[in-house]
């Protein structure tokens, strides 16, 4: 069974668009970002209660935000959201637990965005390191969501083979984005069909569909970039990815719709989110009939093994800083382009040499917007 979720925080304008699809008794699973309630001091009982209802049918996932899992030096705040991630999930039965691909800019813990990294022995252990910690403080299956954001069309083509190797050593799960494979189509001019099978697709256990915005590029003459900015409605083109994905994920169980809280500030724009999540239930009842014969991966690790020292690698953090501080505080793109190819990034499994030049501007953008934090 396929079951139809929404992404469900503490967020009034969310909520307000959802309660006709909880009343209706529409909502079949929640996922709840556990780690953003930093920024409430009380949480209310009745969202507590809610919580409590979705877990107590084992129809509760929970989504991360903050772990940062590339970072190249392990930090006390990377210990604390593990533990803040222990004590949450004995206090409530999670499905499973994801986190975001990629590393966190800004100097705050709760402050930018998730950017890629390079595809290397030493990111995959650090990734495979910190996957394991995951593991062991929730004792639930857990995985990793694809990120829409990459430098280059060579760095999109090996992402799937990537996360598979990143997966294996705790038999974790995929969240398949599909608005952010829809990002990844236009930006580098790829096909559907390619892209798809670049993805290990035994392990998608859930699928992501959300909207989001164009931006004009203002170094590249007519070329408009997508951003998985999940302010507006799913595009039509994202429920016609579902329809063509659903089929060919056996391990299939979950299909949530996101969308933030500045894209729903009026009644008619929550109108349209229960109308995208209507059509999304419809597409996950017929999809879901179609499917590949199904996989019963538990999507758990066949032994737990001790946890050593944290992995860390010097020359990556001292990268990632150079590489956050440019993007956060470069004027325009040449300014980032002569920063970085003055920096420590320069030859080496970066890349930099071979960055698209409107998705550097993009990271810039991204990282400029994000930099106090997210809203």
């Amino acid at each position: 069974m396929v079951l139809s979720a929404i992404s469900c925080n503490l967020d009034e304008n969310l909520l307000s668009a959802a309660i006709p699809l909880f009343q209706n008794e529409q909502v079949e699973a929640l996922e709840w970002s556990f780690d953003t309630l930093y920024q409430f001091r009380n949480v209310p009982d009745w969202f507590t209660e809610l919580l409590q209802a979705f877990s107590s049918e084992k129809r509760l996932v929970g989504h991360g935000v903050y772990f940062s899992l590339f970072s190249g030096a392990w930090s006390k705040e990377q210990q604390e959201w593990l533990n803040h991630l222990e004590k949450v999930a004995a206090n409530f039965h999670f499905d499973h637990i994801s986190e975001h691909f990629g590393f966190m800019t800004g100097e705050n813990f709760h402050q930018g965005a998730p950017i890629s990294i390079p595809f290397t022995a030493a990111t995959l252990a650090i990734g495979q390191d910190r996957l394991k910690r995951m593991y062991h403080a929730c004792r639930c299956p857990v995985g990793l969501e694809n990120l829409a954001f990459s430098y280059s069309l060579d760095e999109v083509k090996k992402h799937g083979d990537f996360l598979d190797q990143l997966l294996e050593p705790v038999n974790g799960f995929i969240i398949l984005d599909l608005h952010n494979l829809y990002c990844q189509l236009h930006n580098f001019n790829i096909d559907f069909d390619e892209i798809i099978s670049l993805y290990p697709l035994q392990r998608v256990r859930e699928i992501h569909i959300s909207g989001g915005s164009w931006e004009d590029s203002q170094i590249i003459f007519g070329k408009r970039i997508r951003r998985d900015t999940h302010d507006d409605t799913v595009p039509e083109e994202v429920f016609r990815l579902l329809k063509l994905t659903i089929p060919k994920c056996p391990s299939l169980k979950y299909v949530v719709l996101e969308q933030l809280s500045s894209g729903l500030e009026t009644a008619d724009k929550q109108h349209l989110f229960q109308q995208d999540f209507i059509q999304m239930n419809i597409i996950v009842k017929k999809g879901a009939l179609k499917r590949l014969p199904i996989n019963e991966n538990n999507f758990l690790p066949s032994m737990l093994t001790t946890l050593g020292q944290p992995v860390e690698d010097s020359l990556l953090q001292i990268q990632q800083l150079e590489l956050s501080n440019i993007l956060e505080t470069a004027g325009s793109y040449q300014q980032a382009q002569q920063w970085l190819h003055q920096s420590a990034l320069a030859n080496t499994a970066w890349e930099i040499e071979n960055w698209e030049p409107h998705m550097l501007e993009t990271a810039i953008a991204i990282a400029q917007k994000w930099k106090h934090g997210f809203s």
